[in-house]
């Protein structure tokens, strides 16, 4: 049962979840688990929140629940309010099976959710196509043929990216018609061999870079097709989700996908080289402000009840940064708040060509990390990490960042910052949907920070130890480099070429100079 709104000092969001019953896909994951906290953190009176979680190697779901509740994300709720943890209710199941492989008795369970948040996908670039479409696209019909069953049902909300349509420079907030039908996708996944369907995937999806920003489209088809069944439909695209504002902590982060990779790479001083355009746009979005967008879009989304499925890009499109203001502040704060016991002093640059990228790769990370792995198999030394595998993953993550850190987008936000607009100033209190709320510098120091402390679970006790470390591997590199540079010349003065040509410089130098002091002089 809703609660009724008493008093317009009442903020109307936490109203509206009050005695509804929730559904989220995803839960486990980065975006979901901030999802939770925040409703359970802001909206005291929701009844139930339903999560789907599947068995994952040698863990169960049960345990997996327990894990998700043991979580440092939900220790404010735990400090405040720890009964509001009751309300979390495991469903096993799987997104890639029929039913998304739940039981009879987990569906009956779902018959008083109200509202249903689908943010579990696969997020790997390079997926391979029949993985890709089981996850992202099929697992949305799956759910919405659910959804249709449930007769509580006011909002289903599918998380996409604002990178589905990547091959425009201009995205606009509608969906755009697909280069097939969803029926002809289905058909081709199903019934091609996988080795057969991996030699034609890039024609197959092209003008999409890769099989995640295709399978989203197709996903986003896939809701628009669907319709109105008796609720409304919306879909919610975010940018690049990093590190969190304010909740439940300044510069909380807990995936190493895109910027969060790169400053555990760097910080560890694995990371010498990342391909960009320095100049480009980097449209990156904390991760409590995209949640604190997606809860309002529901509200929204159920209140309006719109026969057309409404989408909402969430970027921080008012409030720019580029790819150098991360470069500077990768450079300033990885080394007053260093990574524990990094390999090798945090230096590099930022390119933007492909070509020259590669050869500084190759020179600082590929040779380098393949002879230090060679050299300690030799020794029969033990390492628990693989260098040359390190290697293998810092040329893929290069290679998977590349196309979205060399261009820039302009995303329409028109409903976004409409929806920012309505809501309350009771409810602008309690949720942050604008993105000039913070300062760069500051929220870049905290993701530095929390990737320190939250990704890499470092403690802040060791803080002093990593900089007398980091301290040392400073005067070991620019030695190195002092070595590397005094080799090249004395190198280059043995050829006798070479140094004819220096002594010409210094004798043409010295000309002038003399005849610029001679003439001051007269």
């Amino acid at each position: 049962m809703v609660a009724r709104r008493d008093s317009e000092a009442v903020p109307l969001i936490p109203q509206f979840y009050a005695g509804r019953s929730i559904f989220i896909t995803g839960a486990t994951g980065f975006m979901g688990k901030v999802l939770i906290e925040r409703i359970l953190a802001t909206c005291p009176d929701v009844d139930r929140l339903y999560l789907l979680v599947r068995h994952k190697k040698d863990v169960s779901p049960e345990k997996r629940l327990q894990q998700l509740i043991d979580s440092p994300v939900f220790d404010p709720v735990r400090a405040t309010d720890p009964a509001q943890l009751d309300k979390l209710s495991m469903l096993a199941g799987d997104i890639t099976k029929p039913d998304l492989g739940m039981s009879q008795e987990s569906l009956l369970r779902l018959h008083d959710v109200s509202v249903v948040f689908h943010s579990a996908a696969t997020l790997k670039f390079d997926e391979a196509m029949k993985m890709a479409v089981e996850q992202n696209v099929l697992s949305v019909i799956r759910l919405l043929e659910i959804c249709d069953r449930l007769p509580n049902m006011q909002a289903f909300v599918h998380v996409s990216t604002a990178y589905s349509n990547a091959e425009l420079r201009e995205v606009e907030e509608h969906v755009y018609p697909p280069k097939i039908s969803l029926q002809q996708l289905l058909a081709v996944s199903e019934s091609l061999p996988e080795d057969l369907m991996m030699e034609i995937t890039p024609k197959f999806i092209s003008p999409k870079p890769n099989t995640y920003t295709f399978t989203k489209a197709m996903a986003e088809h896939a809701v628009q097709q669907h319709g109105n069944k008796g609720y409304a439909c919306a879909i919610f695209r975010p940018t690049i989700v990093i590190s969190s504002v304010k909740h439940p902590y300044p510069g909380w982060i807990e995936n190493l996908n895109g910027p969060s990779g790169v400053i555990a790479a760097a910080g560890k001083g694995l990371l010498h080289v990342f391909c960009c355009n320095p100049d480009a746009a980097a449209d990156m979005l904390p991760v409590d402000i995209a949640i604190d967008t997606l809860l309002a879009v529901a509200w929204e989304t159920a209140i309006d009840k719109s026969k057309e499925v409404r989408v909402y890009n969430c970027s921080t499109r008012e409030n720019p940064t580029d790819w150098r203001g991360f470069e500077q502040a990768l450079r300033r704060y990885i080394v007053e708040h260093p990574l524990d016991r990094a390999y090798w002093y945090p230096s590099g640059a930022s390119v933007g060509n492909t070509y020259a990228q590669k050869a500084i790769e190759l020179l600082t990370q590929t040779v380098p990390l393949h002879l230090v792995a060679y050299t300690i198999r030799l020794l029969g030394i033990k390492t628990q990490l693989n260098l040359i595998t390190v290697s293998h993953r810092l040329q893929a993550m290069n290679k998977v960042l590349k196309f979205f850190a060399q261009r820039e987008w302009v995303f329409h936000n028109e409903n976004v910052r409409r929806l920012r607009a309505r809501i309350s100033p009771q409810d602008a209190k309690i949720y942050n949907l604008d993105p000039n709320s913070f300062d760069w510098d500051e929220h870049y120091c905290n993701f530095i920070k929390g990737t320190r402390k939250y990704l890499l679970k470092e403690k802040e006790q060791d803080i002093e130890e990593a900089r007398k470390h980091i301290k040392k591997m400073f005067y070991v590199h620019y030695s190195l480099l002092l070595f590397v540079v005094v080799l090249l010349l004395r190198f280059a003065l043995n050829n006798s070429f070479v140094r004819q040509f220096v002594y010409g410089v210094v004798r043409t130098l010295t000309a002038v100079a003399g005849a610029v002091f001679s003439r001051i002089s007269a």
